[in-house]
């Protein structure tokens, strides 16, 4: 589902930042020899790889970070690859021969570009790992991203927060009922760095409870490899959840209070599979679903109390960090960083700059996703965004 720019949404605070970080930064040519955009005049060009068009997130931060670079003067070159790794490698080499200077670059498999990042090393230029991490290289000069474990740990929050384990504020309720809960776990792709922090922050949470039998997971299904997703699908979670309706659920009394669901996508897999096998209908009620990405889909879902909670990443400020660093490095600078110790990705440990996410749900999801300009009223009521 294709979101539109989000110019008319923010983009002139996004390109006035990034312009003042430009006009402020101390003087000379950075890697590559880029100068900077930000007096207004012609900058040199930035390439900016995108993993796929198939999930609205990427559309908007593909076409954010392009337009903020566009405002702060730099030319841009803006590919997304299909989900495809052949095709990236190609785009990014592409980039690299027809003069990049800086590289913005959001991964398919964060270990398959060892070639094109010392290409980009050998010309001396900057390579920015965009949300997903770059891994087994050195030649990754920053990273872009939010707090990976903290979008699990709020994710198992909500989940405990939906069965009424624990209150409003993430604490234990006082009147929790006692259960014990039937949940079942999902995690994104193993190719994505990211993946193993949203499920391990996750289970920080939700691991005691599994201990204590306050939650069960009648599939037995609780590591990391046998949950995760390949390539975030949403076909591959409804599968694998029409396989645990099938094989765990069929032919006993046991129903499905809760999934862990690690982004919007996997969740309305996920809740296709529940409502085919009559989940929301009678008594069979829909069990509290998770999700990540505040997409206009699923915000519709919150809304119509379908999924329950959603984590917002407001993807605007994300590429207005990446604007930001890429316009350092172009200035001869090094973007700020506030996480020099997280983020290992095999060879180095990367200077990160962490942005703050947010649970939502149906009680706040006016306030933090329309009132913010995130979406629309209109957005929200028809599940999709405007073309």
């Amino acid at each position: 589902m294709a979101r539109k720019l989000w110019a008319t949404r923010g983009l002139a605070a996004l390109a006035t930042g990034a312009l003042a970080v430009s006009l402020t930064a101390c003087g000379g040519e950075g890697a590559g020899g880029g100068a900077g955009g930000g007096d207004g005049e012609e900058g040199g060009l930035v390439g900016v790889a995108m993993p796929t068009q198939t999930y609205e997130r990427w559309i908007a931060d593909g076409n954010a970070v392009k337009s903020g670079l566009e405002e702060a003067g730099y030319e841009v070159d803006l590919q997304f690859a299909g989900d495809d790794i052949p095709t990236q490698q190609q785009q990014i080499d592409a980039m690299i021969n027809k003069g990049a200077e800086a590289l913005i670059v959001a991964s398919i498999d964060g270990t398959a570009l060892g070639s094109q990042l010392e290409a980009a090393a050998a010309a001396d230029i900057p390579v920015i790992s965009y949300d997903r991490l770059i891994r087994d290289s050195e030649n990754v000069d920053f990273y872009v991203t939010f707090d990976n474990y903290q979008v699990g740990v709020q994710q198992g929050t909500s989940l405990l927060t939906g069965l009424g384990i624990l209150d409003e504020n993430g604490e234990e309720a006082a009147d929790a009922p006692e259960g014990p809960f039937n949940i079942e776990l999902f995690a994104g792709s193993p190719d994505d760095n990211n993946a193993g922090f949203f499920f391990d922050g996750a289970m920080s949470v939700l691991q005691p409870y599994i201990d204590d039998k306050t939650l069960v997971v009648p599939s037995g299904q609780t590591d990391f490899g046998t949950v995760a997703i390949q390539r975030w699908e949403q076909e591959g979670a409804q599968e694998r959840m029409e396989n645990l309706l099938t094989s765990t659920y069929t032919g006993n009394d046991e129903t499905i209070d809760g999934v862990l669901a690690p982004a919007d996508v996997l969740s309305r897999g996920i809740l296709t599979a529940l409502q085919n096998a009559g989940y929301g209908e009678g008594d069979l009620e829909i069990p509290v679903v998770t999700g990540q990405d505040a997409e206009a889909a699923s915000a519709k879902l919150i809304q119509d109390d379908v999924q329950y909670s959603t984590i917002f990443k407001d993807t605007r400020l994300l590429a207005e960090q990446a604007v930001i660093a890429a316009t350092s490095f172009l200035e001869g600078n090094e973007p700020e960083a506030n996480d020099t110790e997280t983020y290992d990705n095999g060879v180095k440990v990367v200077p990160s700059y962490l942005l703050p996410t947010v649970i939502v749900t149906k009680d706040n999801l006016e306030a933090e996703l329309i009132d913010s300009g995130y979406l629309t009223e209109d957005e929200v009521a028809s599940g999709q965004v405007d073309e």
